[in-house]
């Protein structure tokens, strides 16, 4: 009697903890998470070990009626080699012979008293040679007859996949990866501010809080040491000056969007007049007129 109960209390346990688990995977948004519900990894962890205990008493309970049926027909247990069956299994995938059989397999020379065994190969090395000619067949037939794409082709259509990915994942979202082909100038005073913020930090040091300059050029004239804009600005902030001199890459350090925020708040200080202006620095630099522009002008003077 106590035997079934203790069955049945198991079977009612694993339903009952089983059904738990399944509710609370359907309610919570987060069952696993171990913050928010760890009684649902007790559950589990409670569910596995009960399992796994019920199963060891079974082989201990198995092994002890195997060995008093042993004992009935008058075998000790402890004579039994239970790894008889694996060690067939290994004479059977590797055909070796015991030392006891080695003379049957002994070649006829030898030499300073070393002789030679003249051992088959295992069967599992022989169906395994089989095994890369068939794959080496297929592998002919695929890529070599019937043109199948090489890794090389394969690598190339998966970045194309990408760059279109990503080149629609720009062209909608608000939150588009910026960089000098898609960056604007910003004009909100929020962002602004938060350039000012990140020059006052990063910038002031070298050009003067007012733009003036220092150790780095002056930034409020109209001469560019390599180029102006907001495209070229943000370019000069990411990558750093020029090679082996000036300003350190500051991509590695600031995000993009604090890059475009401080862009454009350096351009702000064009026409402004600092304190100490030092010598103006490479190049004259206008903006650009875009050939949209060009053309709403002409289109206006067409209709004139």
């Amino acid at each position: 009697m106590k035997k079934y109960f203790q069955s049945l209390a198991y079977l009612v346990f694993i339903a009952v903890t089983f059904w738990a688990i399944t509710k609370a995977i359907q309610v919570y948004e987060k069952p696993f998470s171990l913050y928010e519900n760890p009684l649902v990894w007790i559950a589990v962890v409670a569910l596995v070990l009960v399992i796994l205990m019920k199963e060891l008493l079974n082989i201990v309970a198995q092994k002890k009626a195997e060995d008093l049926i042993l004992e009935k027909e008058g075998i000790n247990p402890a004579e039994v080699d239970n790894w008889a069956w694996y060690k067939k299994l290994i004479k059977r995938w590797t055909k070796a012979k015991a030392i006891e059989e080695e003379d049957e397999i002994i070649l006829d020379h030898n030499y300073d008293g070393i002789k030679e065994l003249d051992n088959s190969l295992p069967p599992w090395w022989v169906y395994m040679f089989y095994a890369t000619m068939i794959f080496g067949a297929v592998y002919l037939v695929r890529y070599h007859v019937l043109g199948a794409d090489s890794q090389e082709m394969e690598y190339n259509k998966a970045m194309a996949e990408a760059r279109r990915e990503l080149d629609a994942f720009k062209a909608t979202s608000k939150d588009a990866v910026i960089d000098a082909a898609t960056v604007t100038a910003l004009t909100s005073d929020s962002d602004l501010s938060r350039g000012k913020a990140v020059f006052n930090l990063n910038c002031a040091a070298c050009h003067a809080p007012d733009g003036g300059g220092g150790i780095g050029p002056n930034l409020t004239d109209k001469y560019w040491v390599l180029g102006g804009g907001i495209k070229n600005v943000f370019t000069t902030i990411t990558n750093g000056g020029r090679p082996g001199k000036g300003m350190v890459a500051w991509g590695k350090t600031l995000k993009p969007k604090d890059i475009q925020k401080v862009a454009s708040y350096i351009l702000k200080f064009q026409g402004t007049t600092p304190a100490k202006p030092k010598k103006a620095e490479g190049e004259l630099y206008e903006e650009e007129t875009s050939t949209e522009t060009e053309t709403v002008e002409q289109a206006k003077d067409s209709i004139q």
